[in-house]
């Protein structure tokens, strides 16, 4: 993390930090917006290139790669990155989805925030477990305004 060093006296600086980070990536994002930057999609040889360069593995999370996956750029398109093979790794959906278009050091915090609550809820924190039980909740609440995949040849009456 390039601010590996930071140190938070508490946690209402924390929450300004991070709400510093989003302001800069909001800023970014309208900068390229305002530019024209519209994507651009791969072609067929692109997307092979770009699913070697890992051995067909998502470059997130490390995990085989079967079906479809996405072209993630790793320096954001939203940011100002650019739609060459050389900007791309492979990506499973999900990964791509929650890595987002955040810049390093928010998706580092991310990441060490979800190791620490994981690891609070493992251990049957009282706190964390109070957390989880609304994470449960919204996922719920979440996967119920999901479309439902269509079930051929079910006849409605």
């Amino acid at each position: 993390m390039a601010d590996d060093h930071l140190l938070f006296q508490n946690a209402g600086k924390f929450a300004t930090h991070l709400r510093r980070l989003r302001r800069v990536r909001r800023k970014r994002k309208l900068a390229v917006r305002s530019q024209g930057g519209k994507r651009q999609s791969l072609n067929v040889r692109g997307r092979r290139n770009v699913l070697d360069k890992t051995g067909k593995r998502c470059h997130i999370c490390g995990g085989k790669i079967d079906g479809a996956w996405e072209a993630d750029h790793v320096f954001a398109h939203a940011q100002g990155g650019d739609h060459s093979v050389d900007n791309f790794l492979p990506a499973h959906k999900i990964c791509n989805n929650y890595r987002w278009f955040y810049g390093p050091e928010e998706f580092q915090w991310i990441l060490k925030l979800g190791v620490w609550l994981r690891t609070k809820i493992e251990n049957e924190d009282q706190f964390a477990m109070e957390l989880a039980e609304k994470f449960v909740r919204d996922e719920r609440r979440r996967d119920s305004r999901r479309k439902k995949p269509h079930s051929p040849g079910k006849i409605s009456s």
